[in-house]
């Protein structure tokens, strides 16, 4: 059943989503802030882009265009659905494919590239969802953190950034796939749901054939405080003020 909510923090940015399907969450917004936008960024692409939580994000931090890519009909669906209602169809293009060679389908780079993949290894056994549509969004079904990486590099021009969330357990893959396809890491934060918990979430950015070395790990990100309420460093994401 589809429902309309807002974009979380964003009264006059509205969202389509079904609950039956796997839907967006803070970590597609801490993203969509993290990632490097600057001057040079002229071109950018969102891959696993669902129904479109990150390219509706990125059009408070930018005029350019913004390219989302999603698999999954319905998650792309309610994607155009969302874009329409928000009057971003001049900024925002959606493409319902397979993220695996989407390369080939430019005949340009791209200067900024970000992905919220699936994060679970997927192998005979794997605790999955019953619900297929979660299962993908989960679980490297369709594509894993290797082709993504590689279609990240094939996409970027050189000097160009891949912004991607992930879950800390799979850091050291992570870093050796930017390595195997010449994203240099750049940039590296550790997120928290509070400060005495187990860190839950990373992100990290490379740059396309950046030069070796120079890894900023900044300061760790905190979600609640002791009330159970956004730390004020979660408020700038979602542009709130406290209470």
């Amino acid at each position: 059943m589809e429902v309309i909510n807002e974009l979380l923090g964003y009264e006059k940015y509205k969202i389509y989503q079904d609950p039956d399907l796997f839907n967006f969450s803070i970590d597609s917004m801490l993203l969509g802030y993290f990632a490097t936008i600057n001057k040079k960024t002229k071109r950018i692409i969102d891959l696993c882009s669902g129904n479109a939580p990150i390219p509706l994000y990125l059009t408070l931090r930018t005029k350019e265009s913004i390219i989302g890519v999603e698999i999954q009909k319905k998650s792309y669906d309610l994607g155009v659905k969302s874009v329409i209602i928000n009057n971003k169809g001049d900024q925002i293009s959606l493409i319902n494919d397979n993220l695996i060679n989407i390369h080939q389908k430019f005949d340009y780079k791209f200067d900024l590239v970000l992905c919220n993949p699936p994060f679970f290894k997927y192998q005979e056994g794997s605790n999955i969802n019953k619900n297929e549509e979660k299962t993908i969004a989960r679980h490297e079904v369709l594509v894993n953190l290797d082709q993504i990486v590689l279609e990240a590099s094939m996409l970027l021009d050189n000097g160009g950034y891949f912004a991607m969330v992930h879950r800390p357990d799979r850091l050291l893959d992570i870093f050796e796939a930017f390595k195997k396809y010449r994203i240099e890491p750049k940039r590296l934060q550790f997120i928290y749901p509070k400060k005495d918990k187990e860190c839950n979430h990373i992100l990290i950015e490379g740059i396309k054939g950046g030069q070796s070395g120079g890894l900023r790990v900044l300061k760790p990100l905190i979600v609640y405080g002791d009330d159970n309420k956004w730390t004020p460093d979660i408020l700038k994401v979602y542009n709130l003020k406290e209470e």
